[in-house]
């Protein structure tokens, strides 16, 4: 995909200039108990941009594929083989889906974890929380493995579903395998493709703003980073708060 910059901002949480929680429900999300935390991968747990960028653009060059006919046919969240037969047409899309997956598998030397991710995902069941993500599952693994992400024991890649997000396909079989029901699940992602693809399932929705730091998320809650918040696990499910800054 071509992506957008992450955005390391304050972890400042106090909201938007009214004073509240930034988002169109910020209830949905806070005092609420959920069976279970659903999380994209790229943008939300990871910061993979520099390797994105070098692995498209070496694609894109290789294929006679413009800057500008990358940017438009692209859009982060998407699955790359969706983007790819956009570009190059089903005669040759095989092919290149597969160029590309070598290029982003073989270059994660500097995917990191993003602000707050190991502390989040350090106080959660494993029966709790799920890895929702658009990467087939070779790339998956290559860039949990490179920023060192605990192991989940649900991950939903793109090729367990026969459509990709924005269709929310992923995210309801990621509640399906871990036995919950979807409207009892939250979704934290980055991107609108995910958004749409969590609001479609029934989930409620917290994004973080690293790949789209302005201009408006349709999310239930939005913050700067996961470390402006918590998710507190009781026998009961995972309670999300704000941390407060200072």
């Amino acid at each position: 995909m071509e992506p957008r910059p992450v955005r390391t901002p304050s972890s400042d949480a106090s909201g938007d200039s009214s004073g509240g929680p930034e988002g169109v429900a910020p209830d949905r999300v806070l005092g609420r108990t959920f069976a279970a935390v659903l999380f994209d991968m790229d943008g939300t747990l990871v910061d993979s941009t520099a390797a994105i960028e070098r692995s498209w653009t070496t694609w894109a060059v290789e294929h006679g594929v413009t800057g500008e006919a990358l940017r438009n046919a692209a859009g982060h969240g998407r699955p790359a083989p969706e983007i790819v037969a956009d570009l190059v047409g089903p005669g040759t899309a095989t092919a290149a889906a597969a160029r590309i997956l070598e290029l982003e598998t073989t270059d994660v030397d500097d995917v990191v974890q993003l602000p707050g991710v190991p502390e989040l995902l350090a106080g959660l069941p494993a029966h709790r929380w799920a890895v929702v993500t658009s990467c087939s599952a070779p790339l998956a693994d290559a860039r949990r493995h490179a920023a060192g992400l605990p192991d989940p024991d649900v991950l939903v890649v793109f090729d367990d579903v026969a459509r990709g997000k924005p269709a929310p396909d992923c995210f309801l079989l990621g509640a399906q395998r871990l036995g919950v029901d979807p409207a009892d699940c939250l979704v934290v992602e980055d991107a609108p493709a995910g958004l749409a693809a969590a609001r479609a399932a029934g989930c409620a929705t917290l994004a973080v703003r690293t790949t789209h730091p302005d201009g408006p998320l349709d999310a239930d809650l939005v913050v700067p980073l996961l470390s402006s918040v918590r998710l507190d696990a009781g026998p009961d499910g995972v309670r999300p708060r704000l941390v407060t800054a200072g």
